[in-house]
């Protein structure tokens, strides 16, 4: 794997003195050329065999959509994966990458404590003008601490193509708009402090995601889980009495 670029990544300096600063000052950042292209154009083969091979299914929606056609909230088709997977050895070179991105940033990221993270989940939207509507990825505590989106499209022009991610800040009179060109990797907080959509897309466009979890909030949003979790089942056995 041609690693040039990547031995040339200073990952505590971009973390100290880029990413952490923004993300405490705005909420959010990203990095342009992150893998360059060499290694990122094996990413984006494994992730367009994917979805030429059929391994991705339609997104699923959290909560009540109240009688709206999925497809207008939420239009992208999803893989997720573990990076040990056959074939994925540079999306598992990126993962971990990234992870070491992050843990550099260690103790600077206020009352956060990270020390694991979800599976990638490959994301595409197939260009049929499908987006994701305006939403929060963890608006009641689920452990999910920092969201960190990887982008795979060449060539993307928003004003032709659509599929900008659109950062609502909590309290600002601004937004942000993230176009999702290939090699940009962002990071935003992933509570109520960002909410955002992802606009219709007129192209094929790929992303991946991880989030990364507080382990104090993850552990509770856990727990409240297996008390939900057993709670139903004693009412189940109750009612087959």
């Amino acid at each position: 794997m041609p690693l040039g670029h990547i031995m040339q990544l200073d990952l505590e300096r971009i973390a100290l003195e880029y990413v952490v600063p923004c993300l405490h000052d705005i909420g959010f950042c990203y990095l342009d050329n992150f893998l360059g292209e060499a290694v990122g154009d094996r990413v984006l083969e494994r992730v367009k065999r994917m979805h030429r091979d059929g391994e991705l299914a339609d997104g699923e929606l959290a909560g009540p959509s109240r009688g709206v056609a999925k497809r207008h909230l939420r239009g992208d088709q999803i893989k997720w994966i573990g990076g040990t997977e056959e074939g994925c050895e540079a999306i598992s070179f990126l993962l971990t990458l990234i992870d070491r991105l992050v843990m550099c940033c260690g103790s600077r990221l206020g009352k956060y404590y990270v020390k694991e993270r979800s599976k990638a989940m490959v994301a595409c939207y197939p260009g049929n003008g499908t987006g994701y509507v305006r939403h929060v990825d963890n608006p009641n505590g689920d452990g999910r601490c920092i969201t960190c989106i990887y982008y795979l499209n060449k060539n993307w022009d928003s004003k032709l193509h659509g599929g900008i991610l659109r950062i609502f800040p909590e309290g600002k009179s601004y937004v942000a708009d993230v176009e999702p060109i290939f090699d940009r990797l962002l990071f935003f907080w992933s509570d109520r402090r960002n909410p955002h959509e992802v606009q219709p897309s007129y192209a094929t466009r790929y992303a991946m995601t991880v989030w990364y979890f507080d382990a104090e909030e993850r552990a509770e949003a856990k727990k409240k889980f297996r008390n939900l979790t057993d709670a139903r089942k004693r009412e189940a056995a109750l009612n087959e009495d």
